[in-house]
């Protein structure tokens, strides 16, 4: 099965130009069978997508705002640290958020978030009806009325502290890999995009990495290019002319994963330093949706040489990752296992920093707040 996900995400990858040239015919005896499955998929998306317009499906709605974190393409686009980062945000500014997320393949990135937001007031809903999960979370810890405007105005300082009761009640809620998930509805729809590899092949799933036709996009309240410092510039004002044409008024920010330090896996509390790996041999060891972001990150540190064992994003490994079974990396001696920690940051771009893209998601929750308001 591993074989046949590296082979499918090559062809999705390389451009039909290039088929011929880069691909051998085993991969190329595929396309017509995944072209076929991609226009029945590309079928399916226009016809779930015209039942919720005209009611045949109903969207769930919650008395709290929803901010959606998507993509257009699979894995590898930075969804699940800006989920963090955004709950991080909101947890400071003394709104308590609620991450709803499907724990996929052994729910790793739940586990992830739980591990990173320790300490805060966040909280963590797992399911795949996530209207369901939201509906037991609000139950158990109720929620607070629309209150935006005056939290981040410093009137809900308390929360902060924890000290009050308030402090429990969720406030917003954050939908992880949200942009195909129509059933439950979202206040702000914020779209991830790989800038290293935004389209590949353009081409609808299995054919291609597309979930929906890039018109989608059209949706977005907010583009967000990842992997922006690993980019070109060619590339970025190619993505930026791209989005101007579907929505000439999107808001793009960029940014980017900023390794922190490592630590031990025989003993997590101990942090190392980025410089620890300076002039050795790395062995990179992913399943993640786009490992070459990580393997550049790496090579700057300052490794010596670094070679890399890359499985599919989410790949259930029979011997567990860290976040799935952190015990088994203890018995890997005598070579010495690191793990690297990594945070997002908005990466400062044509005006727009951390502060402006706080201040609009800021300003697009007020302005959904005063609307549930309204009588």
């Amino acid at each position: 099965m591993e074989k046949l996900r590296r082979l499918v995400s090559q062809i999705a990858h390389t451009p039909p130009s290039e088929r011929h040239t880069n691909l051998p015919t085993s991969q190329l005896s595929l396309i017509p069978l995944l072209s076929f499955a991609s226009s029945l998929y590309g079928f399916a998306v226009f016809l779930r997508h015209r039942f919720y317009h005209l009611g045949l499906l109903r969207q769930s709605r919650l008395p709290v705002p929803v901010i959606s974190v998507g993509n257009l393409t699979w894995g590898g686009n930075g969804k699940t640290p800006m989920v963090e980062f955004i709950a991080r945000w909101l947890a400071d500014s003394g709104i308590s958020p609620l991450i709803l997320t499907r724990g996929y393949a052994g729910g790793d990135e739940a586990k992830m978030l739980q591990m990173h937001l320790l300490g805060t007031s966040a909280k963590i809903g797992v399911g795949a009806n996530r209207a369901a999960t939201a509906t037991s979370f609000l139950e158990r810890y109720s929620y607070m009325d629309p209150c935006i405007g005056s939290c981040f105005k410093g009137r809900c300082s308390n929360q902060k502290m924890g000290s009050n009761l308030e402090s429990d009640k969720i406030g917003a809620a954050i939908l992880d890999d949200g942009m195909q998930h129509l059933s439950l509805w979202r206040d702000i729809e914020i779209v991830m995009i790989n800038g290293m590899n935004p389209w590949g092949n353009k081409k609808l799933l299995p054919l291609g990495p597309l979930r929906e036709p890039l018109a989608a996009l059209c949706r977005a309240d907010i583009v967000v290019l990842h992997h922006a410092d690993l980019a070109d510039n060619e590339n970025i004002n190619a993505i930026e002319s791209t989005l101007k044409k579907i929505k000439e008024s999107m808001p793009v920010f960029f940014t980017r994963m900023a390794p922190s330090y490592f630590f031990k896996v025989k003993d997590n509390s101990c942090k190392l330093p980025l410089r620890s790996v300076d002039n050795t041999v790395v062995l990179c060891v992913s399943a993640i949706g786009f490992a070459n972001a990580f393997v550049q990150g790496i090579e700057r540190i300052g490794a010596l040489q670094v070679d890399r064992l890359d499985f599919s994003d989410h790949h259930l490994f029979q011997i567990k990752d860290y976040y799935r079974e952190p015990e088994i990396l203890k018995h890997l001696d005598p070579f010495e296992v690191l793990v690297l920690c990594s945070e997002l940051q908005i990466v400062p771009r044509k005006g727009h920093t951390e502060v402006s893209y706080q201040d609009l998601l800021r300003q697009l929750l007020e302005a959904k707040v005063s609307g549930i308001n309204k009588p």
